[in-house]
């Protein structure tokens, strides 16, 4: 038998990636994300040329939950592995701009960055209005970390905004560079009524539609703007982030976990049941980290 401590993977029971990623309002930031990454013309044009995004949407939202699950906790190998095949998947992909005919790799840097930031400014934005407990300092960890996952996709960490100030630097270099063109537009689209079986027209009805309208108001402001819609008051869209948040948090952990790949079961098995993920815990190294003596 092996004395081998056993493997924590990237991040670690101790980090903020592994308390705030096993909160079920990372679904709603997960699409927050997706409008958001549509509003970058070159960016979600090598998506819809290389892919029958309408027809196999689903597919490519769950396989992103996956990695992101795989990389939040996996072992290290097993997210190496990942990203290794998503550099490798990306160094063959083209995609064409039609107004010049420039050619481009999907890879390009620029790119890449502006789909990791969309991503986690996403995930750190809703987790934070709907009450996930997170401190600035915990926020600036948060991104920190994820320097980590933006390197197994191919970028260089030093280039990527460790702290939300450096992220919102980030959004206001970039937002000259956006638009609604028409790729965001069959984005949108889909989001809002995307294809189904006719026995699950109810569950998108009242289930889907409601995920979905509540992670696009999540957006910015400038988002609204390009989108061309009005944007609803941000205390409101708070109040129905927090409720949401409180809902879905009295759905018992073990049960959300065992929606299949099971990442979070898959490390409480190998690293044993004390590290589970709960936001308490976040709030218990806060208050260590605040205690007597300390700054």
């Amino acid at each position: 038998m092996s004395d081998a401590a056993p493997d924590p993977g990237l991040f670690g029971p101790d980090s903020v990636t592994w308390q705030m990623h096993g909160d079920p309002m990372m679904w709603v930031a997960g699409v927050r994300a997706l409008y958001l990454q549509a509003l970058h013309p070159r960016a979600v044009r090598g998506v819809i040329q290389n892919s029958d995004f309408r027809k196999d949407a689903w597919g490519r939202l769950l396989r992103t939950a996956n990695f992101v699950g795989t990389i939040s906790y996996g072992t290290t190998e097993a997210a190496e592995k990942a990203g290794a095949r998503v550099r490798r998947i990306h160094t063959h992909l083209k995609a064409t701009d039609p107004a010049t005919g420039e050619r481009y790799g999907v890879d390009e840097p620029e790119l890449l960055l502006w789909v990791h930031c969309a991503e986690v400014g996403s995930y750190l934005d809703v987790a934070r209005r709907s009450g996930f407990p997170l401190s600035d300092a915990q926020a600036d960890r948060y991104l920190a970390e994820q320097r980590e996952a933006a390197r197994l996709v191919g970028l260089e960490p030093a280039d990527v905004p460790a702290t939300t100030a450096q992220l919102a630097a980030y959004f206001d270099r970039v937002r000259p560079e956006l638009a609604a063109g028409p790729e965001a537009r069959e984005v949108d689209d889909f989001l809002q009524r995307p294809p189904v079986a006719t026995l699950l027209l109810p569950a998108r009805e009242l289930l889907w539609r409601r995920v979905a309208a509540l992670a696009y108001n999540a957006l910015p402001p400038y988002a609204h703007e390009l989108y061309g819609r009005a944007a609803p008051a941000p205390g409101r869209v708070t109040h129905q982030l927090i409720a949401t948040g409180r809902l879905l948090r009295c759905i018992p952990s073990r049960l959300r976990w065992q929606l299949p790949p099971g990442h979070i079961l898959k490390a409480m098995a190998r690293l044993g049941p004390g590290t589970r993920p709960a936001p308490y815990k976040l709030r218990r190294q806060e208050a260590i980290l605040d205690g007597p003596g300390r700054a």
